[in-house]
């Protein structure tokens, strides 16, 4: 049985510096602007030996009721509902204020055991702000530096004095520990000629295990938090009317039809020309960083407004990442000419990005759910499509059927022979061939071979790689031996 801490606090305290502490690594941003986390965002923590689920929260704030701040209280009050422990930090070098004196207030009149935390105590040099703390009746308060990772230790007994209060013992039998690994030849490939070669991904097999980590990407107040929520069916995520209302990549783990799925809501992404902000630079770097590690995006589209340049340019960044793709036409209830819209939207796509032909385009209102079901069967094609395999028999029929009608053309009157080829890795699909000239072979030819093998392997909408190699010279031994 593993536990659950929440961090809260009031703006600007240190709550992700703490976070990103616990978990090891820099996953929530980080800012002097105050009020940058505004979603509850979730991972596995430890420190030392005791590993536990953690909360980064919205700063604290009072606010009317159905307005931002509002919303990001009640989204600290869920995580506050599913935490086991509750840690409010405070800022020492500030001193206790009457923010932290009214959520103090708060956090006592609820059933959770709450640790008060005086952070930017760098070199335990804030003495009078640690004193202080006293006053919130929330009883000693422990000094650390979560920039620096000072005052851990005492941290780690305050943590187990409190789990021991409700019950839940903080180091769980694990009986399960040390199971052996297999350890596997790494596959080198083909050689020129391996007719009996078939490729195994090692790495693909291991990730089957994991769950599907599906990104949801798209332009600011496209309704990308909102579809999440109407997909897991709470309100998981804050939305409203505001733009640009997420900044970090939330992950929500969720279930759809026994199937395991990482959602990730992510900042949204406009023109480079027009982010000018550091924190939007950071959101933007956080947003791309989830399409990295995502295997299949969803690129959400406003119908309303159409597909826009900024539109094609994050799809052509999903493709260049080798990602799997889904496009979404958010708002379509509200759409008037149905047909112009996906008139438009084909155009564009035949016309800018080629490689993405026979994309799925899945329409809905995120809003009333109407349509929201045809979304993860889409997805779920994409992701079968991007583990594609294709036997090396299959391919080289293929290949050699695709040469015979449209061979490779010469060049410098010379010319141009494949040889060969096998499928070598998948994720996305990525074929090798061997080829007398690699590098004289013309793109224009390589995005025939890709277009004849999307088409006869029935790959719609997916990445496709095509690497050429120098197969090697079967005269060569014979110019040796003459030497």
């Amino acid at each position: 049985m593993t536990f659950t801490i929440a961090v809260v606090g009031r703006p600007n305290v240190g709550k992700s510096t703490l976070f990103n502490r616990l978990v090891g690594k820099k996953i929530a941003i980080v800012d002097d602007t105050p009020g940058v986390t505004r979603d509850r965002r979730e991972a596995q923590g430890s420190i030392a030996d005791l590993e536990f689920r953690v909360f980064d929260t919205a700063g604290l704030e009072e606010g009317e009721p159905g307005s931002l701040s509002d919303r990001m209280r009640r989204q600290t009050q869920q995580a506050l509902n599913e935490a086991d422990i509750a840690l409010m930090l405070y800022d020492a070098r500030a001193g206790v204020t009457p923010m932290d004196e009214h959520f103090a207030q708060w956090l006592r009149r609820g059933d959770k055991p709450v640790i008060l935390v005086a952070n930017k105590c760098e070199g335990n040099a804030i003495v009078d702000g640690i004193y202080e703390a006293y006053t919130l009746g929330l009883g000693e308060p422990i000094g650390l530096s979560a920039e620096h990772g000072e005052g851990l230790a005492e941290l780690y007994r305050a943590i187990v004095e409190s789990l021991k209060e409700v019950g839940i013992d903080p180091y769980p039998n694990e009986d399960d520990a040390d199971l052996a690994q297999e350890l596997h030849d790494v596959d080198t490939g083909p050689t020129e000629g391996d007719l009996e070669y078939e490729f195994v991904d090692r790495e693909a097999e291991t990730e089957e295990a994991r769950p599907l980590r599906l990104a949801i990407v798209g332009r600011p107040n496209a309704g990308k938090s909102t579809l999440i929520n109407e997909m897991v069916g709470e309100d998981r995520l804050i939305t409203g009317p505001e733009a640009g209302l997420t900044r970090d990549s939330i992950a929500v783990d969720w279930e759809w039809d026994g199937l395991p799925v990482k959602l990730f809501d992510t900042a949204g992404l406009r023109r480079r020309a027009r982010v000018t902000e550091k924190l939007e630079k950071l959101s933007v770097g956080d947003t791309l960083r989830a399409v990295q590690f995502a295997e299949v995006v969803v690129l959400l589209l406003d119908a309303e407004m159409g597909i826009e340049k900024q539109d094609l340019k994050i799809a052509e960044r999903v493709v260049n990442e080798g990602r799997g793709l889904v496009i979404a036409l958010n708002k379509w209830d509200a759409v008037t000419d149905r047909l112009e819209c996906q008139r438009q939207l084909t155009d564009a796509l035949t016309r800018s990005l080629p490689q993405l032909k026979g994309v799925k385009v899945v329409k809905f209102s995120a809003l009333t759910g109407k349509g929201i079901q045809h979304l993860m069967p889409a997805v779920a094609e994409a992701y079968e499509v991007w583990n594609a395999r294709v036997p090396t028999s299959a391919f080289n029929q293929w290949l050699a059927d695709t040469l015979e009608k449209h061979p490779a053309p010469s060049v410098g009157g010379r010319r141009i022979k494949i040889r060969y080829g096998a499928q070598i890795k998948t994720r996305p699909p990525t074929f090798l061939m061997f080829c007398n000239r690699p590098d004289d072979l013309p793109d224009s030819y390589k995005r025939y071979l890709e277009n004849e093998l999307r088409r006869d392997f029935d790959l719609p909408g997916t990445p496709i790689r095509i690497i050429m190699k120098k197969g090697a010279n079967p005269y060569e031994s014979r110019r040796k031996k003459r030497r």
